[in-house]
């Protein structure tokens, strides 16, 4: 069994959590387009390759599958899932497994607006959104929406470019700055993270973790408390599984005046997996399984309440001598 993961950066956390799984069953093979990505060795064997926008990347990334016999594939960075969903066909011809959602429902999720629609679609409460500003203004006028809310790439991630404005005159600065901006409702509640796998066999939700995060750090959560709560399992469980979601999904969500709302969804492991990790929820042991035929059981809520997760700063050091250093 063997598995690799793509753009591993400074996830290190992910390496060995797939090392420890898999054990002496096989190998954890990780890339990087630098040499100064630390994750990458925690790996049994790390590849330096093109940056994901060079003409021969999946070339190379299909290359590294046949010869090291990989059996699944992922990626930690959003631009490189939208690759794996699509390509999936190839990466299925040399044996190769991607553990990723369908290219249209990704795509869904990188679209922050499309996701929107979707919820509205699906009767999940979600907050307003708008890309037409003239639009907004009107419904401000009739009372529909107040400020604050905040003004987004309708495609973007880690919080790049996001901006909570409080005027008209505001809006208008950043719809000339930047292109393809929405706006979105100022959710004002209690924020929450769930870390979710989808059987990649059976499609049933079979783990949910969810957090409730304190504090936020670079669009990641920093520090966060474990929760429960029958009523967004279910909302969760639903949600994923009419989408029809497979793998790893890491979703957004607020709480407010009792009620859920989903916000955001990344078909990825979220920044705060170790916490879900540390709690005994383990996506990595449901991924193998489903690499080697196995369906997994529903554990839902199978872990401790009241566990928190604190982030902290750490070091690596590595001797580069008679290396290139990439950065």
């Amino acid at each position: 069994m063997n598995i690799l993961i793509l753009s591993a950066g400074t996830r290190d956390k992910i390496v060995q959590y797939f090392k420890k799984e898999i054990g002496d069953r096989g190998k954890v093979i990780a890339t990087d387009c630098s040499n100064l990505a630390p994750a990458v060795y925690d790996a049994d064997v790390f590849y330096l390759v093109p940056r994901m926008t060079a003409p021969n990347y999946l070339e190379v990334i299909l290359d590294i599958c046949r010869k090291e016999n990989i059996q699944g594939v992922f990626s930690l960075i959003d631009p490189e899932l939208s690759l794996l969903a699509k390509e999936r066909a190839k990466f299925l011809e040399v044996g190769t497994t991607p553990i990723i959602s369908d290219y249209d429902l990704v795509e869904t999720c990188f679209d922050k607006y499309r996701m929107y629609e979707l919820l509205r679609k699906m009767q999940i409460p979600t907050g307003k959104c708008y890309r037409d500003k003239e639009v907004f203004y009107r419904a401000v006028e009739a009372g529909e929406i107040s400020y604050p809310v905040f003004v987004k790439p309708i495609k973007g991630s880690a919080s790049i470019h996001i901006n909570k404005v409080g005027s008209r005159k505001e809006i208008e600065v950043l719809f000339d700055l930047y292109e393809d901006l929405m706006i979105q409702e100022y959710m004002d509640g209690t924020e929450y993270g769930a870390d979710v796998y989808i059987d990649m066999i059976s499609g049933k939700c079979t783990d949910i973790f969810i957090k409730k995060k304190i504090r936020m750090r670079a669009g990641e959560t920093d520090k966060s408390v474990s929760c429960k709560d029958g009523e967004l399992f279910a909302l969760i469980q639903k949600f994923v599984e009419e989408c029809g979601f497979r793998g790893m999904i890491d979703i957004d969500i607020f709480r407010i005046d009792g009620q859920y709302y989903i916000s955001e969804v990344n078909p990825r492991f979220g920044g705060g997996y170790p916490h879900a990790y540390a709690c005994g929820v383990n996506i990595p042991r449901a991924v193998i399984r489903n690499l080697e035929g196995l369906e997994n059981e529903a554990a839902i809520g199978a872990y401790a309440e009241n566990v928190c997760m604190m982030k902290y700063n750490e070091i690596a050091i590595r001797d580069m001598n008679g290396m290139e250093i990439i950065p």
